[in-house]
């Protein structure tokens, strides 16, 4: 199943066998560790059986298996890379890379990483600004050879630097892209920022002034791609590759597009649980959207971005510059490269992902050297969501981990059964059906059941995938049941039952 469209807005693997039952069985899992001793392995435990949600519905954690959290999503593949005290305690790959051919995720399978692509994009830009290359206050025209961007009435005379390409605050639209099956032909860097075929994408363009506010655009990461070619004269991938990939210890990384057939690729999944054709999309969007990696070695960024911050012992940025990026630049969140995050006291870097098929998540503690990164190759984020939560609780972050307790009321199943039937939503059909004694709620054409509606009270629920997102019943004056009301923010929406 879909989002429904409710977006409105190291190098040795160890099969280890920790305990031989049948979720093993179906999801072979891979593990390495800097000590495979019993208090390790018992924390290991803990992270794998202690999932919990943002929302949490009656008075105490629910402590989910990551094994049978994984089945009852669909996802088919998971690994994560966990960070304490500046570096990597353990990392372990669970599922399968590749159902089909029944290839299993290990800690050297790449995975889409998506718009964390941003994230180490930004370590190449500000690269050249130490060098002396770029200025990162300066018009992008100064330095852009084969293009220039075209400021209009809507720039107001303002222009666009590098830092607000980074911090997405050009005022520049196109938010993501859709990516391009293996047997299209793909468009050059130049037609996507033009919009032009076969690119599938509209022109980069301005929406407003820059300088104003936060705007996310992939369409200006994607011109920040082009500004880091002109400067340096190289392809992209080579020079990431040369001079932040490679220095990073990121041996498992590129954005190479296509990949080269010899990587340990993960397929991707749609919600339906069938594969991607061809396996996976092509991003060649690449600082956008195009880096293969695997957690391990995004971890190894995160600890070096830390030792940069404590003691200036960083490979790739000074200190002073990674401060910098760090900082947000306009609002609370937004730096270079980096949204901001503050649990609690503690302020922490992080940067999520999500291609056709794959979704990631990676976080980095501004102090005392803290974190994760976790990749999977499926469309429901909740259960690295709940993994995140877990390792939080099992490695004591403070503040981190803040769960919205909520009660719940049972509504009777023959009012519950009243409510079955199709609904138009906008574009997308949906179907409400009894799941045992709850209803659950789906998209038309999509196995199973869907996701379990919650109600809080008898005309109102929700999904714990996206507790934000309120369903209210709509009746008339005698109490008969006209429609189904979304409401996400102030946005509303009306879903009519169009049959039974």
């Amino acid at each position: 199943m879909k989002k429904l469209n409710l977006n409105l807005s190291l190098n040795l693997s160890l099969i280890l066998s920790l305990s031989l039952n049948l979720s093993l069985l179906l999801y072979p899992f891979f593990l390495i560790a800097q000590k495979t001793n019993p208090a390790l392995l018992e924390r290991i435990r803990k992270v794998e059986n202690s999932l919990n949600p943002g929302l949490v519905f009656g008075d105490s954690l629910p402590n989910y298996n990551l094994e049978q959290r994984m089945r009852e999503t669909g996802i088919k593949g998971l690994s994560i890379a966990v960070i304490s005290n500046y570096r990597i305690e353990w990392a372990k790959g669970y599922g399968w890379a590749d159902e089909e051919n029944k290839i299993s995720v290990s800690t050297e399978t790449r995975f889409q990483a998506a718009s964390i692509s941003k994230t180490i994009n930004s370590m190449g830009l500000l690269k050249l600004t130490e060098q002396g290359k770029l200025d990162p206050e300066a018009d992008i025209n100064l330095y852009l050879k084969s293009w220039q961007f075209p400021y209009d009435s809507l720039s107001r005379g303002k222009k666009i630097s590098t830092n607000n390409l980074l911090s997405h605050t050009a005022g520049l639209d196109i938010h993501g892209f859709l990516g391009y099956k293996r047997t299209d032909s793909l468009p050059a860097l130049l037609q996507i920022i033009k919009g032009e075929k076969p690119a599938n994408s509209k022109p980069v363009k301005s929406l407003f002034e820059p300088g104003k506010m936060f705007k996310y655009s992939g369409g200006g990461t994607t011109i920040s791609q082009l500004l880091l070619m002109d400067i340096t004269g190289k392809s992209y991938a080579e020079w990431m590759k040369k001079n932040i990939l490679r220095p990073l210890g990121m041996k498992n990384s590129s954005f190479r597009q296509p990949p080269a057939d010899s990587w340990q690729l993960a397929t991707g999944y749609l919600r339906s649980g069938k594969a991607i054709e061809g396996r996976y999309f092509i991003y060649p969007e690449l600082a956008a959207a195009g880096l293969w990696t695997t957690p391990t070695d995004l971890a190894r960024y995160i600890i070096d971005c830390q030792l940069t911050l404590k003691e200036d012992k960083g490979k790739i940025l000074k200190k002073e510059t990674m401060l910098k990026r760090m900082t947000p630049y306009i609002d609370k969140y937004s730096a270079l490269g980096v949204i901001i995050q503050t649990n609690g006291t503690e302020n922490w870097f992080n940067h999520n992902g999500g291609n056709q098929g794959f979704l990631c998540t990676s976080w980095g503690s501004m102090k005392d050297g803290k974190g994760v990164a976790i990749m999977i190759n499926g469309e429901d984020f909740s259960v690295a969501g709940e993994l995140l939560n877990s390792v939080a609780i099992v490695y004591g972050w403070k503040d981190f981990y803040k769960p919205e307790f909520r009660k719940t009321v049972r509504v009777p199943t023959d009012s519950l059964r009243r409510l079955c039937g199709t609904y138009q939503l906008m574009q997308d059909t949906i179907i409400l059906q009894l799941c045992g004694e709850n209803l659950c709620m789906k998209e038309a054409g999509e196995p199973g059941n869907g996701y379990q509606t919650y109600f809080t009270d008898p005309d109102t629920f929700i999904i714990r995938e996206q507790p934000n997102i309120l369903f209210r019943i709509l009746r008339d004056g005698t109490g008969k049941m006209e429609a189904i009301e979304m409401q996400q923010n102030r946005m509303k929406v009306k879903m009519k039952k169009i049959s039974e």
